[in-house]
């Protein structure tokens, strides 16, 4: 009796734990996308020029980029529900303060600070999910949490289409304060015990401090591009990745377990598939909003109901796709997505003035079920290919892919911007150069999708989980 006394409790609790993860995933992303769209009544309210204006995501992807490994290692250490408490504390904390700002440079670096509670709920999101739930359950649990990360990513520029028109852009921000507080609370008030797999282990400072100067001079630089200070910052960038992907190797206690990628194939493979997937696809979303109020001549609420329809497909699929991934081979699903998507921004390719809205809708759907099919399986085949002591690291590898996946799909799409447009404000006589760059960056995302295939493909052959 006491048994199932306490199966019950345990149950509750990882109702509880699960409700409050999910609320977490989808808080952060939707405040990530819901801002892009609010950022011209931003930049009209603080005199902000484009350059300045980009800082404001910038700054927030990039805090999260830099952090989310340390911290993933960290929680590994030091316990999980610590870290994304605090997260969720510093997360809430930013976001009231953004709402307050008084000038560009104050809201850049609230947003930088969001971006690091950010990282602290991204890093142990995941690792925490997969600690609390047995195995058979996993694919499901992982895909729900998938649908609501693109639910919050894709609601964003929608609602905060809505909320910046009729009460003003500082309120996208006040949003987050009753939902942090719910979270958190939940999360004093329910949770007690804590998880640290790798509790006395060492923590690599040098590593972090690499790691996050190469990411902030790569990301700082392909911002800068094509100028030549832009190009050196890249190349230092790229020299600094390096310098850690040698130095992982070297260190007894590494934050990235280099043998992961070594000696796993699913794992390896299965985060450059996501590297590549966020790559292709983040951009699509950033450039048809341009596109339909530019070209189309839609207004953001509008513009906001046709590219709905990408995460609405998402978010109903990803869960479907994560329970088939408990019972068909995770690889294979993925693989067939990846696929998918790739059709969908082939289609994309195709955009001129006169593109129907029908076939703008149908591209998305497309782009939507595959990426669905793609990211919870792809979630479940890399947390599956581990021991729990990697949990948080995993976890925070896959969720580091998707930001620098996230930062290369802007990058590419400024870079090819800037040179067929250049750096001016897009009106009617640009039209048709900006159309000519969206087909640009489609033609380079198909490209890029259709190279994930292969790479989603190849750990197929490898045996389905290395411990």
């Amino acid at each position: 009796m006491g048994d199932m006394a306490h199966h019950a409790k345990r149950n509750t609790s990882n109702r509880i734990v699960f409700l409050v993860i999910t609320m977490s995933s989808f808080v952060t992303p939707f405040m990530g996308s819901a801002v892009n769209i609010a950022l011209p009544s931003i930049g009209q309210e603080f005199g902000m020029d484009a350059v300045l204006l980009a800082w404001v995501t910038t700054s927030y992807l990039l805090a999260g980029t830099v952090f989310l490994l340390p911290f993933g290692r960290f929680a590994d250490i030091y316990g999980r529900q610590k870290i994304f408490t605090y997260g969720i504390i510093i997360f809430t904390a930013s976001s009231v303060l953004s709402a307050l700002s008084i000038s560009a440079v104050m809201l850049i670096a609230f947003r930088a600070l969001q971006g690091i509670g950010g990282a602290m709920i991204f890093g142990t999101s995941v690792a925490i999910l997969t600690s609390v739930f047995p195995a058979q359950e996993r694919g499901k649990v992982l895909g729900i949490n998938v649908a609501a990360v693109y639910l919050g990513l894709s609601l964003g520029p929608f609602l905060g289409g809505l909320l910046t028109q009729y009460a003003g852009w500082r309120s996208i921000f006040w949003l987050n304060l009753p939902l942090g507080l719910i979270i958190i609370t939940y999360f004093f008030w329910k949770l007690k015990g804590e998880r640290a797999e790798a509790k006395g282990e060492k923590f690599d400072l040098i590593g972090s401090l690499i790691y996050g100067l190469g990411i902030i001079a790569l990301i700082y630089g392909l911002s800068l591009l094509p100028e030549i200070s832009g190009a050196l910052l890249t190349g230092i960038g790229v020299v600094g990745i390096m310098l850690f992907i040698w130095w992982e190797t070297r260190t007894a206690s590494p934050i990235l377990h280099m043998d992961l990628f070594r000696h796993n194939r699913v794992f390896a493979f299965s985060n450059l598939a996501v590297l590549v997937s966020y790559s292709a696809t983040f951009a699509v979303a950033f450039l048809l909003s341009l596109y339909l109020q530019y070209v189309k001549g839609f207004s953001p609420q509008n513009a906001g109901l046709v590219l709905v329809a990408m995460p609405t497909v998402q978010a109903i699929f990803s869960p479907y796709a994560g329970q088939l991934s408990d019972r068909v081979s995770p690889q294979l699903l993925a693989s067939a997505g990846m696929a998918l998507t790739t059709i969908g921004l082939g289609l994309l390719v195709f955009l001129n003035q006169q593109t129907p809205v029908g076939f703008i809708v149908a591209s998305l759907i497309v782009l939507g079920a595959g990426f669905a099919l793609f990211s919870s399986p792809n979630t479940n085949a890399i947390m599956s290919s581990v021991e729990n002591k990697f949990y948080g690291v995993a976890s925070a590898t896959i969720s580091t892919m998707r930001q620098v996946g996230m930062m290369f799909s802007m990058g590419i799409s400024m870079l090819i911007i800037s040179l067929y447009v250049g750096r001016v404000e897009i009106t009617p006589q640009y039209y048709a150069a900006f159309t000519i760059s969206l087909k640009t960056a489609f033609i380079i995302f198909t490209v890029l999708c259709f190279g994930g295939v292969f790479a989603s493909l190849v750990r197929s052959t490898a045996p389905k989980i290395l411990k």
